[in-house]
């Protein structure tokens, strides 16, 4: 256990609230991050105060001076940090947005004179809360992607890989590849949260032409194009299965379903 307090970036965020809750938990001194303090990611000056007598700090990726974060770090003597990061950084292209802001975060960490752990974890059980406003009007649920499969995880096993390289031995150096302990498409999905929330949900598949149209109405342009060389053009491939979760905490990832069943009230709200 770190003596000090550890900092939370992204504290209500699906991964940092778990890991505040994890921490807290385990009676370990948490201080999260909040922008209504003044403390801006993007600005590493205005985190001094914070960081002020922390031990460890748990960093998301793709800031504006993600050297400059860890430049801070450490002049406050922060000890070990976490950095997550995404699957698509091992690919090395920086042409592709996504991916891009994942390696530059990486390279920080490892050039930040801080011991480091990374995590590398695949598409998030949590993506499918954004089935939420379609599921209010009815049953039925248009799925972007719907050939591409992924072994989603649930952020509370990625917050316990967090905590564990936090206040443990033996994680500095480690780039963690996580996972869900299945691979599963969208429609897949649907039908195990159907089955949590006692309702048949009809899967609408996509063109993956009229989800392009989709996400470049809703996100910048270079976002758009990152997941459609994700996706469509087959870039990415996050149906692997790893025991980097069981390697790094002792036990296993929580099924989908497992994760489902947990959330389902947030499905009626």
């Amino acid at each position: 256990m770190l003596d000090g307090m550890i900092v939370v970036s992204g504290a209500t965020g699906n991964i940092g609230a778990e890991l505040v809750r994890v921490l807290g938990e385990a009676r370990q001194a948490v201080r999260p991050l909040r922008r209504a303090d003044g403390e801006d990611l993007n600005d590493p000056a205005s985190l001094r105060p914070a960081l002020q007598g922390a031990d460890g700090l748990f960093l998301l990726p793709g800031y504006a001076d993600m050297p400059g974060l860890y430049a801070e770090a450490k002049a406050a003597g922060v000890r070990r940090v976490v950095q997550l990061s995404g699957s698509s950084a091992a690919s090395g292209d920086l042409t592709n947005a996504v991916s891009e802001y994942m390696i530059r975060s990486e390279e920080a960490a490892r050039a930040g004179g801080i011991d480091w752990t990374i995590l590398r974890p695949s598409a998030f059980a949590t993506n499918a809360l954004g089935w939420l406003p379609q599921l209010r009007q009815g049953d039925e649920v248009r799925l972007q992607y719907p050939d591409v499969a992924a072994s989603v995880i649930d952020p509370l096993d990625i917050a316990r890989v967090a905590a564990a390289a936090l206040t443990g031995d033996g994680h500095a150096g480690q780039t963690y590849r996580l996972t869900g302990p299945q691979p599963l498409r969208p429609a897949e999905q649907l039908a195990i949260l159907g089955a949590a929330l006692g309702r048949k949900l009809v899967a609408v598949p996509l063109r993956n032409e009229e989800t392009r149209a989709e996400q470049l109405a809703s996100m910048p342009a270079p976002y758009a194009d990152a997941f459609w060389n994700f996706y469509a053009e087959g870039a990415l491939d996050e149906s692997d299965v790893t025991d980097d979760v069981q390697r790094a905490t002792g036990t296993p990832p929580r099924t989908f379903a497992a994760w489902c069943q947990a959330h389902a009230a947030e499905f009626s709200a």
